[in-house]
């Protein structure tokens, strides 16, 4: 049984023009129910996360300006979303869903939330359309519930984690490991763990040749207990936003490496989706797709 934790508040009002492609979480939960790769037991609408535990990771003045909507204007335009009591509802909730998520893994092995992988929020901030970071937030809680005791954050969105790798920079138990596109945001990175960055157009045989070496590497070194996947897929050739050469299948191989990998050592994952900006919604729903059914088929 796969847990998938759906976006309960997509539709939230943005600019005219906007890039971000809010549909998609309406669409792909739509898609796997059509060809059967969920059920409809598989999804649940996660319930928001309670304050006390988002301030073990973000910082209590920025999280009160969040709830009474606060923040100043420049703060807001480096978010990219207008801000709004459904916006915040909807950050809440994704954390939530992130949360039952990791817990829900530890004794069924996987869990994947449709939205989530918001790892450009920092500790006192936001930015780059993340205002709480999911992952991060699951994280700690996992930690001070003692249900883990090392954790790898595997980040192959194309966009370094930098508000992951600043929010950890001092916790040992938390490995922070970012592939991402050199040349792409943000432009001045933080300092992960582990760090690989990409040239423009790398292809699917250079990016995965690296992943294969380095995953049971980085495994090897630091014997994480738990695993949270962000599995962006914007390191495909035809993202708006990302530089990277990547196909489909490609993104599908990165996929069946990570979940196999996790798989065959007992290690339980959650997965958030992250990025994907193709000018195409069917080539990103395609794309996010081929996570869920490596998960079904691994995992079934």
């Amino acid at each position: 049984m796969l847990f998938v934790a759906f976006d309960p508040i997509y539709k939230l009002p943005l600019p005219k023009g906007h890039r971000f492609p809010m549909e998609k979480y309406e669409l792909l939960p739509k898609q796997l129910l059509h060809e059967g790769t969920c059920l409809p037991t598989d999804f649940i609408a996660p319930k928001a996360v309670d304050t006390a535990t988002v301030c073990r990771v973000h910082d209590k003045n920025y999280v009160t300006d969040l709830l009474s909507l606060n923040l100043d204007a420049k703060a807001v335009r480096k978010i990219g979303f207008p801000l709004s009591e459904d916006l915040i509802s909807r950050e809440f909730c994704i954390a939530g869903g992130t949360i039952s998520g990791a817990v829900h893994a530890l004794e069924h092995g996987i869990a994947l939330n449709i939205a989530g992988g918001t790892h450009h929020a920092y500790r006192a901030h936001g930015e780059a359309f993340c205002l709480l970071n999911d992952q991060a937030i699951a994280a700690q809680y996992l930690l001070d519930q003692g249900l883990a005791s090392k954790i790898l954050i595997l980040d192959l969105d194309v966009h370094q984690g930098n508000g992951t790798a600043e929010i950890f920079s001092t916790e040992p138990r938390v490995i922070t490991c970012s592939f991402h596109g050199a040349k792409n945001y943000p432009f001045k990175k933080e300092k992960s763990d582990v760090d690989i960055p990409f040239p423009d157009a790398t292809t699917d045989a250079e990016y995965l040749s690296i992943l294969e070496k380095m995953l049971p590497e980085l495994m090897a070194t630091h014997q994480p207990d738990f695993v949270f996947y962000l599995c962006g897929v914007d390191i495909l050739a035809t993202d708006k936003l990302g530089r990277l050469g990547m196909t489909l299948s490609g993104a599908k191989a990165r996929d069946t490496l990570v979940l196999d990998y996790c798989k065959n050592h007992h290690l339980p994952v959650q997965c958030s989706m992250g990025g994907g900006y193709s000018p195409d919604i069917k080539v990103i729903i395609e794309a996010h797709a081929n996570t869920f059914r490596v998960a079904r088929e691994l995992y079934a």
